[in-house]
Protein backbone atom coordinates (compact mmCIF):
# COMPACT_ATOMS: atom_id res chain seq x y z
CA UNK A 1 0.00 0.00 0.00
CA UNK A 2 1.05 3.32 -0.74
CA UNK A 3 1.15 6.45 1.79
CA UNK A 4 -0.85 8.04 -0.45
CA UNK A 5 -3.51 5.25 -0.65
CA UNK A 6 -2.87 3.67 -4.22
CA UNK A 7 -1.85 0.37 -4.12
CA UNK A 8 0.95 -0.54 -6.26
CA UNK A 9 2.32 -4.51 -6.32
CA UNK A 10 6.69 -4.12 -6.56
CA UNK A 11 6.73 -0.62 -6.75
CA UNK A 12 6.28 1.79 -3.70
CA UNK A 13 6.78 6.10 -4.20
CA UNK A 14 5.26 8.62 -1.74
CA UNK A 15 3.59 11.89 -3.05
CA UNK A 16 4.69 14.76 -1.59
CA UNK A 17 2.59 16.55 1.36
CA UNK A 18 2.70 19.73 -0.44
CA UNK A 19 1.74 18.77 -3.74
CA UNK A 20 -1.91 20.32 -4.12
CA UNK A 21 -0.81 23.51 -2.94
CA UNK A 22 1.74 23.94 -5.65
CA UNK A 23 1.60 27.39 -7.85
CA UNK A 24 1.05 27.56 -10.96
CA UNK A 25 3.57 30.26 -12.94
CA UNK A 26 3.80 31.63 -16.11
CA UNK A 27 -0.01 31.09 -17.31
CA UNK A 28 -0.38 32.93 -20.38
CA UNK A 29 -2.99 34.61 -21.87
CA UNK A 30 -4.99 34.23 -25.60
CA UNK A 31 -8.03 34.14 -27.65
CA UNK A 32 -10.46 31.79 -29.67
CA UNK A 33 -7.97 29.81 -31.40
CA UNK A 34 -5.11 31.50 -30.94
CA UNK A 35 -1.86 29.96 -29.22
CA UNK A 36 0.68 31.51 -27.24
CA UNK A 37 3.50 31.49 -29.62
CA UNK A 38 5.61 33.89 -27.61
CA UNK A 39 8.98 31.23 -28.20
CA UNK A 40 7.43 29.16 -31.36
CA UNK A 41 9.91 29.78 -33.83
CA UNK A 42 12.98 30.83 -31.19
CA UNK A 43 12.74 27.19 -30.41
CA UNK A 44 12.03 26.11 -33.69
CA UNK A 45 15.53 27.82 -35.19
CA UNK A 46 17.41 26.74 -32.11
CA UNK A 47 16.22 22.93 -33.01
CA UNK A 48 17.56 23.27 -36.25
CA UNK A 49 20.95 24.66 -34.61
CA UNK A 50 20.72 21.44 -32.36
CA UNK A 51 20.52 19.68 -35.48
CA UNK A 52 23.63 20.33 -36.97
CA UNK A 53 25.70 17.60 -35.31
CA UNK A 54 27.67 19.76 -32.31
CA UNK A 55 28.07 18.65 -29.09
CA UNK A 56 27.23 22.38 -27.67
CA UNK A 57 23.86 21.41 -28.51
CA UNK A 58 22.39 22.21 -24.86
CA UNK A 59 23.24 25.73 -25.81
CA UNK A 60 19.33 26.77 -26.09
CA UNK A 61 18.34 24.94 -23.87
CA UNK A 62 17.77 27.23 -20.91
CA UNK A 63 15.14 28.88 -23.58
CA UNK A 64 13.18 25.49 -22.80
CA UNK A 65 10.42 25.76 -19.82
CA UNK A 66 12.00 22.44 -18.79
CA UNK A 67 15.62 23.67 -18.85
CA UNK A 68 16.08 24.02 -15.51
CA UNK A 69 15.02 20.54 -14.63
CA UNK A 70 16.78 18.80 -17.86
CA UNK A 71 20.05 18.28 -15.55
CA UNK A 72 17.89 16.43 -13.13
CA UNK A 73 16.76 13.92 -15.71
CA UNK A 74 20.21 13.45 -17.37
CA UNK A 75 21.41 12.75 -14.00
CA UNK A 76 18.92 9.97 -12.90
CA UNK A 77 18.44 8.12 -16.37
CA UNK A 78 20.57 5.74 -15.51
CA UNK A 79 18.66 4.99 -12.14
CA UNK A 80 15.44 5.14 -13.94
CA UNK A 81 16.29 2.41 -16.26
CA UNK A 82 17.66 -0.02 -13.40
CA UNK A 83 14.72 0.30 -10.93
CA UNK A 84 12.59 0.77 -13.67
CA UNK A 85 10.74 3.99 -12.25
CA UNK A 86 11.33 7.65 -12.65
CA UNK A 87 12.31 8.78 -9.09
CA UNK A 88 10.21 10.92 -6.59
CA UNK A 89 12.50 14.01 -7.30
CA UNK A 90 11.98 14.46 -11.46
CA UNK A 91 8.30 13.27 -11.17
CA UNK A 92 8.03 15.88 -8.42
CA UNK A 93 10.12 18.56 -10.31
CA UNK A 94 8.00 18.08 -13.74
CA UNK A 95 4.94 18.50 -12.02
CA UNK A 96 5.81 21.78 -10.57
CA UNK A 97 7.15 23.01 -13.72
CA UNK A 98 4.54 24.78 -16.03
CA UNK A 99 5.05 22.19 -18.92
CA UNK A 100 2.37 20.16 -17.24
CA UNK A 101 -0.06 22.37 -18.73
CA UNK A 102 0.90 23.04 -21.63
CA UNK A 103 -1.95 21.55 -23.69
CA UNK A 104 -4.23 22.85 -21.52
CA UNK A 105 -6.24 25.99 -23.14
CA UNK A 106 -6.28 29.44 -21.45
CA UNK A 107 -10.05 29.11 -20.86
CA UNK A 108 -9.35 26.08 -18.00
CA UNK A 109 -6.37 27.97 -16.29
CA UNK A 110 -3.30 26.30 -19.29
CA UNK A 111 -0.73 27.84 -21.28
CA UNK A 112 -2.12 26.79 -24.52
CA UNK A 113 1.05 26.56 -26.26
CA UNK A 114 1.66 25.47 -29.73
CA UNK A 115 2.63 21.95 -30.60
CA UNK A 116 6.06 22.92 -31.76
CA UNK A 117 6.87 24.43 -28.57
CA UNK A 118 5.47 20.65 -26.88
CA UNK A 119 7.47 18.54 -29.38
CA UNK A 120 10.50 20.68 -29.06
CA UNK A 121 10.36 20.46 -25.27
CA UNK A 122 9.35 16.70 -25.22
CA UNK A 123 12.78 15.45 -27.86
CA UNK A 124 15.12 17.78 -24.85
CA UNK A 125 13.92 15.28 -22.79
CA UNK A 126 14.21 12.39 -24.58
CA UNK A 127 17.45 13.30 -25.18
CA UNK A 128 18.18 12.65 -21.85
CA UNK A 129 16.00 10.10 -20.72
CA UNK A 130 13.54 8.07 -22.91
CA UNK A 131 11.83 6.62 -19.63
CA UNK A 132 10.60 10.33 -18.27
CA UNK A 133 9.74 12.15 -22.14
CA UNK A 134 7.63 8.99 -22.18
CA UNK A 135 5.23 9.41 -19.68
CA UNK A 136 5.18 13.64 -19.76
CA UNK A 137 4.39 12.81 -23.50
CA UNK A 138 1.90 10.63 -22.19
CA UNK A 139 0.28 13.02 -19.75
CA UNK A 140 0.07 15.97 -22.52
CA UNK A 141 -1.44 13.47 -25.25
CA UNK A 142 -3.94 12.35 -23.05
CA UNK A 143 -5.06 15.74 -21.51
CA UNK A 144 -5.16 17.04 -24.81
CA UNK A 145 -8.09 14.12 -25.26
CA UNK A 146 -9.67 13.97 -22.70
CA UNK A 147 -10.48 18.00 -22.96
CA UNK A 148 -11.75 17.21 -26.39
CA UNK A 149 -14.17 13.94 -24.73
CA UNK A 150 -15.47 16.22 -21.40
CA UNK A 151 -15.55 19.48 -23.68
CA UNK A 152 -16.70 22.94 -21.87
CA UNK A 153 -19.71 21.23 -19.40
CA UNK A 154 -16.73 19.61 -17.56
CA UNK A 155 -14.12 23.23 -17.71
CA UNK A 156 -14.22 23.19 -13.85
CA UNK A 157 -13.09 19.90 -13.15
CA UNK A 158 -10.37 19.99 -16.02
CA UNK A 159 -9.42 23.53 -14.47
CA UNK A 160 -8.45 22.14 -10.79
CA UNK A 161 -6.49 19.66 -12.31
CA UNK A 162 -4.35 21.78 -14.20
CA UNK A 163 -4.42 24.44 -11.78
CA UNK A 164 -3.02 21.55 -9.28
CA UNK A 165 -0.44 20.69 -11.37
CA UNK A 166 -2.00 16.94 -11.80
CA UNK A 167 -0.92 14.50 -13.53
CA UNK A 168 -3.18 11.87 -16.23
CA UNK A 169 -2.85 9.03 -18.05
CA UNK A 170 -4.69 6.45 -20.11
CA UNK A 171 -4.83 2.70 -19.37
CA UNK A 172 -6.79 1.85 -22.52
CA UNK A 173 -4.35 -0.75 -24.61
CA UNK A 174 -4.95 -3.78 -25.41
CA UNK A 175 -6.65 -6.35 -23.14
CA UNK A 176 -8.92 -3.35 -21.65
CA UNK A 177 -12.44 -3.97 -20.33
CA UNK A 178 -13.84 -2.04 -17.77
CA UNK A 179 -18.04 -1.80 -16.67
CA UNK A 180 -19.55 0.45 -14.81
CA UNK A 181 -22.66 0.27 -12.07
CA UNK A 182 -25.17 2.99 -11.18
CA UNK A 183 -24.88 3.47 -7.01
CA UNK A 184 -27.00 6.09 -6.08
CA UNK A 185 -25.22 9.48 -7.46
CA UNK A 186 -22.25 7.27 -8.46
CA UNK A 187 -20.68 4.74 -10.60
CA UNK A 188 -18.89 1.84 -9.77
CA UNK A 189 -15.88 0.87 -11.84
CA UNK A 190 -15.05 -3.08 -12.54
CA UNK A 191 -11.95 -4.23 -14.93
CA UNK A 192 -8.56 -3.76 -16.15
CA UNK A 193 -7.14 -1.07 -17.64
CA UNK A 194 -4.04 -1.92 -19.57
CA UNK A 195 -0.75 0.03 -21.17
CA UNK A 196 -1.52 2.64 -18.64
CA UNK A 197 2.12 4.78 -19.10
CA UNK A 198 2.65 6.58 -16.29
CA UNK A 199 -0.29 5.19 -14.01
CA UNK A 200 2.25 5.35 -11.38
CA UNK A 201 3.06 8.65 -11.30
CA UNK A 202 -0.26 9.43 -12.15
CA UNK A 203 -3.51 11.34 -10.05
CA UNK A 204 -6.12 10.64 -12.38
CA UNK A 205 -7.10 7.74 -15.30
CA UNK A 206 -8.93 8.20 -18.12
CA UNK A 207 -11.21 5.60 -18.43
CA UNK A 208 -13.82 3.97 -21.02
CA UNK A 209 -16.43 2.15 -19.89
CA UNK A 210 -20.13 0.55 -20.73
CA UNK A 211 -22.57 0.19 -18.67
CA UNK A 212 -26.45 -1.16 -19.99
CA UNK A 213 -25.49 -0.53 -24.06
CA UNK A 214 -21.86 -2.04 -24.95
CA UNK A 215 -21.82 -0.17 -28.25
CA UNK A 216 -22.11 2.98 -26.60
CA UNK A 217 -19.33 3.42 -24.51
CA UNK A 218 -18.60 6.48 -21.22
CA UNK A 219 -15.78 8.29 -20.20
CA UNK A 220 -14.88 9.66 -17.30
CA UNK A 221 -11.72 10.53 -14.84
CA UNK A 222 -11.14 8.24 -12.15
CA UNK A 223 -8.84 9.38 -8.90
CA UNK A 224 -5.87 6.87 -8.81
CA UNK A 225 -5.96 7.88 -5.19
CA UNK A 226 -8.45 5.54 -3.54
CA UNK A 227 -8.44 2.49 -2.20
CA UNK A 228 -10.52 0.68 -4.89
CA UNK A 229 -7.82 1.21 -7.26
CA UNK A 230 -4.82 -1.34 -8.29
CA UNK A 231 -1.72 -0.87 -10.22
CA UNK A 232 -0.02 -3.57 -11.32
CA UNK A 233 3.64 -2.98 -11.82
CA UNK A 234 3.62 -5.82 -14.42
CA UNK A 235 5.79 -3.87 -17.50
CA UNK A 236 9.42 -6.07 -18.15
CA UNK A 237 10.14 -4.89 -21.43
CA UNK A 238 13.58 -4.28 -22.21
CA UNK A 239 12.61 -0.62 -23.43
CA UNK A 240 11.25 2.31 -21.75
CA UNK A 241 12.21 0.55 -18.34
CA UNK A 242 10.85 3.50 -16.25
CA UNK A 243 7.82 4.57 -18.37
CA UNK A 244 5.11 2.58 -15.83
CA UNK A 245 3.31 1.19 -18.53
CA UNK A 246 1.43 -0.73 -16.04
CA UNK A 247 -2.14 -2.58 -15.75
CA UNK A 248 -4.79 -0.52 -13.67
CA UNK A 249 -7.47 -2.66 -11.96
CA UNK A 250 -10.58 -0.75 -11.06
CA UNK A 251 -12.30 -2.95 -8.07
CA UNK A 252 -14.96 -0.98 -7.60
CA UNK A 253 -13.41 2.46 -8.34
CA UNK A 254 -16.03 5.17 -7.28
CA UNK A 255 -16.98 7.87 -9.82
CA UNK A 256 -19.48 10.66 -9.51
CA UNK A 257 -22.54 10.30 -12.38
CA UNK A 258 -21.96 14.53 -13.19
CA UNK A 259 -18.68 13.79 -14.23
CA UNK A 260 -19.16 11.48 -17.48
CA UNK A 261 -19.22 11.77 -20.94
CA UNK A 262 -20.19 9.90 -24.16
CA UNK A 263 -17.25 8.74 -25.77
CA UNK A 264 -18.08 8.94 -29.51
CA UNK A 265 -16.46 6.04 -31.63
CA UNK A 266 -14.73 7.64 -34.41
CA UNK A 267 -13.69 10.56 -32.09
CA UNK A 268 -11.86 12.26 -33.98
CA UNK A 269 -14.68 12.98 -36.70
CA UNK A 270 -17.40 13.74 -33.88
CA UNK A 271 -14.89 16.27 -32.80
CA UNK A 272 -14.49 17.82 -36.56
CA UNK A 273 -18.58 18.81 -36.20
CA UNK A 274 -18.74 22.66 -36.55
CA UNK A 275 -22.12 22.10 -34.04
CA UNK A 276 -20.20 20.28 -31.51
CA UNK A 277 -18.99 22.96 -28.85
CA UNK A 278 -15.18 22.61 -27.88
CA UNK A 279 -13.18 24.15 -25.07
CA UNK A 280 -10.76 25.37 -27.48
CA UNK A 281 -10.12 24.89 -31.44
CA UNK A 282 -7.09 22.84 -30.63
CA UNK A 283 -8.69 19.68 -29.36
CA UNK A 284 -10.31 19.20 -32.82
CA UNK A 285 -6.56 18.34 -33.96
CA UNK A 286 -6.93 14.61 -33.03
CA UNK A 287 -4.59 13.27 -30.08
CA UNK A 288 -3.32 10.38 -32.12
CA UNK A 289 -1.96 12.70 -34.88
CA UNK A 290 -0.30 15.15 -32.15
CA UNK A 291 1.25 12.08 -30.11
CA UNK A 292 2.60 10.55 -33.27
CA UNK A 293 4.40 14.09 -34.71
CA UNK A 294 5.85 14.63 -30.83
CA UNK A 295 6.82 10.72 -31.00
CA UNK A 296 8.94 11.81 -33.67
CA UNK A 297 10.31 14.42 -32.17
CA UNK A 298 11.05 12.16 -29.08
CA UNK A 299 13.28 9.93 -31.26
CA UNK A 300 14.96 12.24 -32.59
CA UNK A 301 15.88 14.06 -29.44
CA UNK A 302 17.14 10.49 -28.62
CA UNK A 303 19.15 9.62 -31.73
CA UNK A 304 20.99 12.85 -31.91
CA UNK A 305 22.43 12.31 -28.30
CA UNK A 306 23.52 9.03 -29.33
CA UNK A 307 24.96 10.50 -32.11
CA UNK A 308 26.62 13.10 -29.69
CA UNK A 309 27.81 10.73 -27.88
CA UNK A 310 29.38 8.45 -30.43
CA UNK A 311 31.14 10.94 -33.02
CA UNK A 312 32.67 12.85 -29.59
CA UNK A 313 33.84 9.37 -27.99
CA UNK A 314 35.19 7.66 -31.16
CA UNK A 315 37.86 10.67 -31.67
CA UNK A 316 40.66 9.14 -30.30
CA UNK A 317 39.53 5.61 -30.26
CA UNK A 318 42.26 3.56 -31.95
CA UNK A 319 41.17 0.21 -33.87
CA UNK A 320 43.34 -3.03 -34.60
CA UNK A 321 47.07 -2.32 -36.03
CA UNK A 322 46.51 1.29 -34.36
CA UNK A 323 44.49 2.92 -36.77
CA UNK A 324 42.48 6.14 -35.97
CA UNK A 325 38.48 5.40 -36.34
CA UNK A 326 37.87 8.34 -37.07
CA UNK A 327 40.09 8.60 -39.81
CA UNK A 328 38.15 5.85 -41.49
CA UNK A 329 36.14 7.07 -44.33
CA UNK A 330 33.28 5.07 -43.91
CA UNK A 331 33.12 6.21 -39.99
CA UNK A 332 32.74 9.90 -41.14
CA UNK A 333 30.24 8.35 -44.36
CA UNK A 334 27.85 6.59 -41.67
CA UNK A 335 28.33 9.78 -39.16
CA UNK A 336 27.67 12.16 -42.16
CA UNK A 337 24.42 10.01 -43.06
CA UNK A 338 23.36 9.17 -39.73
CA UNK A 339 23.08 13.50 -39.23
CA UNK A 340 21.61 13.72 -42.26
CA UNK A 341 18.49 11.07 -41.19
CA UNK A 342 18.11 13.12 -38.44
CA UNK A 343 17.69 15.93 -39.93
CA UNK A 344 15.53 15.04 -42.27
CA UNK A 345 13.42 13.33 -39.43
CA UNK A 346 13.46 16.42 -37.53
CA UNK A 347 12.20 18.87 -40.40
CA UNK A 348 9.29 16.48 -41.62
CA UNK A 349 8.04 16.19 -37.95
CA UNK A 350 8.35 20.24 -37.69
CA UNK A 351 6.63 20.99 -41.35
CA UNK A 352 4.00 19.33 -39.85
CA UNK A 353 3.49 20.88 -36.54
CA UNK A 354 3.74 24.37 -38.28
CA UNK A 355 0.75 23.26 -40.38
CA UNK A 356 -1.17 22.03 -37.19
CA UNK A 357 -0.71 25.42 -35.76
CA UNK A 358 -1.35 27.36 -38.16
CA UNK A 359 -4.86 25.46 -38.43
CA UNK A 360 -5.08 25.94 -35.04
CA UNK A 361 -4.69 30.22 -34.66
CA UNK A 362 -7.06 30.18 -37.58
CA UNK A 363 -9.33 27.98 -36.10
CA UNK A 364 -9.61 25.55 -39.46
CA UNK A 365 -11.22 22.38 -38.76
CA UNK A 366 -8.99 19.67 -39.70
CA UNK A 367 -9.64 16.99 -42.31
CA UNK A 368 -8.70 13.26 -42.55
CA UNK A 369 -6.39 14.01 -45.19
CA UNK A 370 -4.66 16.34 -42.35
CA UNK A 371 -4.61 13.97 -40.20
CA UNK A 372 -3.32 11.14 -42.14
CA UNK A 373 -0.47 13.33 -43.35
CA UNK A 374 0.42 13.92 -39.25
CA UNK A 375 0.66 9.82 -39.09
CA UNK A 376 2.13 9.58 -42.27
CA UNK A 377 5.26 12.56 -40.89
CA UNK A 378 5.81 10.55 -37.93
CA UNK A 379 5.86 7.21 -39.31
CA UNK A 380 8.72 8.35 -41.66
CA UNK A 381 10.74 10.37 -39.11
CA UNK A 382 10.91 7.10 -36.94
CA UNK A 383 12.36 5.18 -40.11
CA UNK A 384 14.95 7.81 -40.37
CA UNK A 385 15.75 7.52 -37.12
CA UNK A 386 15.91 3.74 -36.94
CA UNK A 387 18.19 4.09 -40.08
CA UNK A 388 20.21 6.58 -38.24
CA UNK A 389 20.54 4.01 -35.04
CA UNK A 390 21.54 1.38 -37.40
CA UNK A 391 24.63 3.42 -38.73
CA UNK A 392 25.31 4.31 -35.68
CA UNK A 393 25.94 0.73 -34.35
CA UNK A 394 27.80 -0.01 -37.46
CA UNK A 395 30.48 2.55 -36.58
CA UNK A 396 30.55 1.63 -32.94
CA UNK A 397 31.55 -1.94 -33.36
CA UNK A 398 31.97 -4.33 -30.95
CA UNK A 399 34.17 -2.33 -28.69
CA UNK A 400 31.88 0.66 -28.97
CA UNK A 401 29.05 -1.52 -27.44
CA UNK A 402 30.98 -2.95 -24.85
CA UNK A 403 31.95 0.85 -23.19
CA UNK A 404 28.80 2.72 -24.28
CA UNK A 405 26.42 1.83 -21.91
CA UNK A 406 24.28 5.08 -22.60
CA UNK A 407 23.86 4.07 -25.82
CA UNK A 408 22.91 0.45 -25.05
CA UNK A 409 20.20 1.86 -23.04
CA UNK A 410 18.98 4.28 -25.82
CA UNK A 411 19.01 1.59 -28.70
CA UNK A 412 16.79 -0.65 -26.35
CA UNK A 413 14.68 2.56 -25.55
CA UNK A 414 14.09 3.30 -29.10
CA UNK A 415 12.73 -0.10 -29.82
CA UNK A 416 9.19 0.69 -28.36
CA UNK A 417 8.90 4.03 -30.85
CA UNK A 418 8.06 2.51 -33.99
CA UNK A 419 6.41 0.14 -32.49
CA UNK A 420 3.68 1.93 -30.93
CA UNK A 421 0.05 1.34 -31.62
CA UNK A 422 -0.28 4.95 -32.77
CA UNK A 423 2.31 5.35 -34.91
CA UNK A 424 3.13 1.77 -35.93
CA UNK A 425 3.87 1.79 -39.75
CA UNK A 426 1.71 -1.23 -40.75
CA UNK A 427 -1.63 1.04 -39.33
CA UNK A 428 -0.73 4.04 -40.82
CA UNK A 429 0.65 3.04 -44.21
CA UNK A 430 -2.41 0.96 -45.06
CA UNK A 431 -4.99 4.04 -43.89
CA UNK A 432 -2.81 6.48 -46.29
CA UNK A 433 -3.24 4.00 -48.90
CA UNK A 434 -6.80 3.35 -48.21
CA UNK A 435 -7.68 7.17 -48.42
CA UNK A 436 -5.35 7.44 -51.85
CA UNK A 437 -7.46 4.54 -53.36
CA UNK A 438 -10.65 6.72 -52.78
CA UNK A 439 -11.38 4.32 -49.73
CA UNK A 440 -12.98 5.09 -46.22
CA UNK A 441 -10.43 4.84 -43.55
CA UNK A 442 -11.21 2.05 -40.91
CA UNK A 443 -9.14 3.43 -37.89
CA UNK A 444 -10.73 4.09 -35.04
CA UNK A 445 -8.23 5.86 -33.39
Amino acid sequence: MRADGIRIRGFERTRRAAESDRERAGVGASRGGQLNQTHSYKLLTDAHIRGRGSRSSNSSDGDLTLGPVLASIAEHAPTTDETRTVPDVVIDAIKANPIMSFTASENIGGLNRTTVDTGLELEAVAARCASTAWVLWNHLCTFHLFAGLLGPDHASQLRKIVQSGEWVCFPAGASTGVSGTVEGDQILLHGKGAFGSGARYADHAGVSFVMDEPTKPRFSLVKLVQNNVRIDADWYAMSLRGSATDSVYYEGARISTDTVAPFPMMYRVAFRDPDRPMLHARYREDWVALSDLWLGLMAVGLVQASLDDVSFGIRERVAIMGVQVAQRPLVQVNLGQAQANINAARDTVLGALVQTDQRIASQEIPTEGDYLRQLAASVVALQLCNDALTLLQRVMGGNGLREGVAFERRLRDFQAMPLHINAHQDRVNEQVGRNLLGLESENPF
